[in-house]
């Protein structure tokens, strides 16, 4: 009997299986084995939401929530957050290993090149209502450049993967800033190559009658820190959807197009602006004990605080909390942010909390430093696509290189009713003749 083995006795036959356990987990298709009979298919493994089941086996995103622990390919994020640039981190996802100087200076000048859209991108934009929302915007927009780029099918070909990631990690900050001038009825503004990825964004977004526009060296930091933060975060909804999309082997902009439109979802991408409404319900600093309260009772939930994941202080969120005071140095005051602090303190000192391990998370002054930075809350989800895109990327080329994936096509529990005959209700019509 090997030692990594676990033993199923099962009750209903008395037949006993070893089922081999790898990297502390088992096959579910070793659990096909186990059957009651010559008509019973085999035993499933019944997890809604994927609660307890893992569907692949990654080398980008190590997190244990326990501990609160984030790392990128091994590296801690505080280390990457402090001496890191969103596209050197986007490098290291993709590759696997940090750029050398030089493979660096090459990689920023492909992402840089490729930031223009087709004129005809403007013009599909265009075509959405005025009041659209951006994120509906950029959902559409990236999907429409797979017919941009028929050759993007050609998914085998690592010379097209890899031209799709520089279109796709170039394009998604300009197609973002489109979508919010056109929902406010400004002139688009390209993009100036000349600017770093996150200067580059500000600029596009916020440039009015500047000859030269150059965004305050604060909040461009800032905004490049939390795309770092918001790269990737292991299999949560959104890249669950990229990699089943790309599991059918259809093109890299509708991977990611099925994956932005899941994360617009208000479970996942949408949190940050549930916690800035929150901080605005509440008000004051002198109104945080009774929401507690409140809290207490279940009358309301207190956004921003707990994760699926995360067990303890997500490390996320200590990064940009730092970062917060920096942003609101150098932006117009915002009366939420003592109303945020005073929430934190006593939430991190009641034992309600600290039972029920709500410890803030990555939403919760995240929200407060895009609102400091003059981003309205429908650009909030947007904003997390953006650099959330490379992620999605280098999971997809992970899974394309996995032998052991095919197309996803999760089991059920049928409940329904058993093989039924059909009984007509009614008088079937009667057809008439032609004549």
């Amino acid at each position: 009997m090997e030692a990594d083995t676990l033993t199923i006795v099962d009750n209903r036959t008395g037949r006993k299986y070893e089922i081999p356990i790898e990297h502390g987990a088992i096959r579910a298709m070793d659990l096909r084995q186990i059957t009651s009979g010559p008509e019973d298919l085999g035993l499933l493994s019944y997890d809604p939401a994927f609660t307890n089941t893992a569907s692949c086996k990654s080398r980008i995103t190590y997190i244990d929530g326990d501990r609160g622990i984030l790392r990128y390919r091994g590296y801690p994020i505080e280390q990457l957050a402090e001496r890191s640039s969103y596209l050197e981190v986007a490098y290291l996802l993709l590759g696997g290993e940090l750029p050398t100087e030089e493979q660096f200076r090459a990689w920023e000048y492909d992402i840089t090149h490729h930031t223009f859209v087709h004129e005809n991108i403007k013009k599909y934009m265009d075509t959405f209502h005025h009041d659209a929302h951006p994120m509906g915007i950029f959902v559409s927009t990236v999907a429409a450049l797979s017919t941009f780029y028929p050759e993007a099918r050609n998914i085998q070909d690592p010379r097209v993967r890899r031209n799709q990631i520089f279109r796709l990690i170039a394009k998604v900050p300009t197609i973002a800033a489109f979508s919010y001038r056109h929902s406010i009825g400004m002139p688009y503004v390209y993009p100036n190559n000349e600017l770093s990825y996150a200067g580059n964004l500000l600029h596009m977004m916020f440039r009015m009658t500047e000859e030269q526009y150059r965004p305050d060296a604060v909040v461009e930091r800032a905004l490049d820190l939390l795309f770092i933060l918001h790269a990737d975060h292991e299999q949560n909804c959104s890249t669950n959807a990229m990699r089943g999309v790309g599991s059918s082997h259809v093109d890299p902009y509708c991977c990611v197009a099925a994956a932005a439109a899941a994360l617009w979802g208000p479970l996942h991408g949408g949190a940050n602006e549930a916690v800035l409404r929150m901080l605005q319900e509440i008000g004051s600093v002198q109104q945080v004990p009774g929401f507690i309260q409140r809290v207490k009772r279940g009358e309301v939930r207190l956004m921003g605080f707990g994760h699926r994941i995360y067990k303890s202080y997500d490390p996320r969120a200590r990064i940009i909390k730092e970062m917060a005071h920096k942003v609101f140095e150098v932006t117009p005051p915002s009366p939420l942010l003592e109303v945020a602090l005073e929430l934190e303190r006593i939430a991190l000192q009641e034992d309600y909390f600290i039972s029920r391990k709500l410890y803030p998370n990555v939403d919760f002054y995240s929200g407060l430093i895009y609102q400091a930075m003059r981003f309205p809350v429908d650009m909030f989800p947007v904003l997390f696509a953006i650099p959330r895109t490379v992620g999605w990327l280098a999971q997809w080329e992970e899974m394309l290189a996995d032998p052991e994936q095919k197309i996803s096509r999760p089991r059920q529990i049928y409940l329904g009713s058993r093989e039924r005959q059909y009984v007509p209700s009614r008088e079937p019509a009667k057809v008439k003749s032609a004549r």
